[in-house]
């Protein structure tokens, strides 16, 4: 049976990497972002692998469009098979200086979206006794640092959402786990190294070796199809035994 998964944050970086994968293995993909050209994005995948698709601009910080996302796809669906809470942004500041506008867009799109969109598809998932929920953390879900407090409760949050609602979801066939990515060359990063190298004075080069990667044993950026890869594995009727769990991929960063 073909599976349908929505994938927020899927026009770039992470989430486009899931959904080019999902959709290459045959699934339905909705697909979520703010890019100008997103629904050019979504449209070019969904041509490549010739799958049904649907594509919603929507901003999760406006929660009766997330709804209206959830409802309009679930019409055109059937059901959604595969939740994907990747969406996220991030502010770098000291605390006594994190403007509190900012902290509350964090907590919102980092989390609270992920708690919206699971409820709104928790019905669809419980009548057909089968789900993925797979939520997009970090490896500041388990580890801090300086200037992102924000973040890094919206991260921590999410690994115990994620284990909450695993407990909730195995009578129901329905699993939810998360992956933690440590740094992964996406635009949010990008913007953080242009950012790093105005505060430190440091070259790029710099940056990137002793601030971006300077905690990871193996010094590279950390590729966003592994990170796909593992999102299908977990999306598998096989892995119905895989729950609650959280997933570094992080070059051996949490191994100390």
């Amino acid at each position: 049976m073909i599976k349908t998964v929505l994938i927020t944050g899927s026009t770039s970086g992470i989430g486009k990497a899931i959904a080019t994968l999902f959709a290459s293995k045959g699934c339905h993909v909705i697909f979520n972002g703010l890019e100008n050209n997103g629904a050019e994005i979504a449209q070019t995948i969904a041509d490549e692998y010739k799958i049904k698709h649907l594509f919603f601009p929507v901003n999760l910080l406006d929660r009766l469009a997330t709804k209206a996302m959830i409802a309009k796809s679930i019409e055109t669906f059937g059901s959604i098979d595969i939740l994907i809470n990747n969406a996220g942004i991030q502010f770098v500041s000291p605390v006594e200086d994190f403007p509190e506008e900012k902290w509350d867009d964090i907590i919102n799109i980092n989390l609270s979206s992920a708690f919206i969109l699971t409820k709104a598809v928790w019905h669809s998932m419980k009548q057909k006794q089968f789900g993925r929920i797979i939520n997009i953390a970090s490896a500041h879900g388990f580890t801090a640092s300086p200037f992102k407090s924000a973040y890094i409760a919206s991260k921590h949050a999410m690994i115990g959402f994620t284990k909450a609602i695993a407990l909730e979801g195995a009578p129901l066939g329905i699993t939810c786990n998360a992956i933690c990515p440590g740094y992964v060359h996406t635009p949010i990063v990008e913007n953080q190294i242009e950012n790093q190298m105005k505060a430190h004075g440091i070259s790029r080069d710099e940056v990137i070796k002793n601030v971006m990667l300077g905690k990871q044993p193996i010094k590279e950026f950390i590729n966003i199809d592994v990170i796909a890869e593992l999102a299908w594995f977990i999306a598998q009727d096989s892995s119905r035994t895989i729950t609650g769990a959280s997933f570094p991929i992080d070059g051996g960063w949490t191994a100390e």
